[in-house]
């Protein structure tokens, strides 16, 4: 049973919750990555300030913010500074320790909640609640054992993942049968993974949307993702598929927002196979293929960041150009066999293209440095000039 001073404390930690916190205020910021740098950005244009942890001393949003706690997540003396001198905290990166977040809540405001990034950072948790919530998804087996590995049959293909901490095709095999399945298991030293079976795919499609504290939901168009090497490549919006299937989308990702109880930001996944959407996965942070609502949407995923953590209106998300958004890796770099920088002139000589570069110290094969979006009235033109610049920057060579 909760005593009577907790409770009390609790009342007023969620009244908390829904009162207005106004420009000027320290907001905090779990992650220094791209995502924590655009996430200070925003802050800032809207007059807050920020207070960023992140273990990593170059880290890009770190380098730009108010204060930066170089520490790790789960570092007593950094949660303790950041709770007491933060109005809110969000995050921009999945794995940081669901702990952290119930330890930050307990004093403070923090969107999302401890719960729901422990269910995004889990696959197979993550698959239960889309099953147990209704959710359409492909068939899956939780393989904790490798006896919980299936015969070879209509199981396969398949991809093996394990269970947490695997993105960006990290910790992710395919597998044909049953034989390279177990040898993918032992690979990954038996942990907890889960197999999926490998699925037709027409399309895939992502949606990104923000729901505030009183279930107010502000979704960005449907965007379609095409990956190389298990990375998002290019994201193109409004995606190119039928607008039941895109309208559909909107509202599958609303309705798991809402049976998530989610606060914040948060990234959705989807399979198009045939007629059908299956939902593939979900991040519970601003998500790479939303990138394009920097500069094609009235307003962007991290203003909405800011603004559900502050309790501001939700802002309005509609287009208003047509968007590619194209990623660039460390291998721009590296194309030549030697490091030399890319040919940035030729990608600014697009008059539609804009350019964003995560002041990241040291390019390396599939890091992420940076990502432009090219934006204008005609799709195909956008498109167009998006794999011209995409071609000069020696993306996916």
């Amino acid at each position: 049973m909760t005593s009577q001073p907790d409770m009390q404390n609790q009342s007023l930690h969620n009244a908390n919750e829904f009162s207005v916190i106004q420009p000027a205020a320290m907001l905090g910021m779990l992650g220094g990555g791209q995502l924590g740098r655009f996430f200070v950005i925003a802050a800032h244009e809207m007059g807050y300030k920020v207070t960023v942890l992140d273990p990593d001393k170059n880290s890009p949003a770190g380098m730009i913010a108010d204060v930066h706690l170089c520490a790790a997540y789960d570092d007593e003396a950094a949660l303790k500074t950041m709770a007491e001198t933060c109005a809110a905290i969000s995050t921009e990166f999945e794995n940081v320790p669901a702990e952290t977040l119930a330890t930050l809540a307990k004093s403070t405001i923090v969107h999302p909640s401890a719960d729901a990034v422990a269910i995004a950072q889990h696959r197979i948790k993550e698959k239960t609640f889309f099953k147990e919530a209704g959710l359409p998804i492909g068939p899956f087996v939780a393989v904790t054992h490798e006896s919980d590995l299936p015969e070879d049959g209509d199981m396969y293909p398949a991809v093996l993942k394990v269970a947490r901490f695997g993105y960006d095709g990290k910790g992710q095999a395919r597998v044909a049968n049953q034989a390279e399945a177990k040898a993918a298991f032992q690979g990954f030293k038996q942990e907890v993974c889960v197999l999926e079976k490998m699925l037709a795919l027409d399309l895939e499609v992502s949606v990104v949307l923000a729901r505030d504290v009183h279930g107010n939901i502000a979704a960005f168009p449907t965007a379609e993702n095409s990956h190389l090497n298990g990375i998002l490549d290019v994201s193109i919006a409004p995606a190119r598929c039928s607008e039941v299937i895109k309208a559909n989308a909107q509202e599958l990702a609303k309705k798991l927002a809402t049976k998530l109880n989610y606060v914040g930001v948060l990234g959705v996944e989807f399979f198009v196979v045939g007629n059908q959407l299956l939902i593939n996965e979900i991040a519970p942070r601003p998500h790479n293929s939303g990138h394009y609502t920097l500069d094609a949407c009235i307003t962007n995923q991290f203003e909405q960041q800011v603004r559900v953590i502050t309790g501001q209106t939700l802002g309005n998300p509609n287009l208003h150009s047509n968007a590619v958004m194209v990623n660039i890796l460390g291998d721009s770099w590296l194309y030549s066999g030697q490091q030399q920088e890319p040919a940035w002139n030729k990608a600014f000589a697009h008059g539609n293209l804009k350019m964003h570069l995560y002041g990241k110290h040291e390019p390396r094969k599939g890091r992420k440095m940076g990502h432009f979006t090219v934006i204008g009235e005609d799709a195909q033109a956008v498109l167009n000039a998006a794999k011209v610049a995409r071609s000069e920057l020696h993306i996916g060579e």
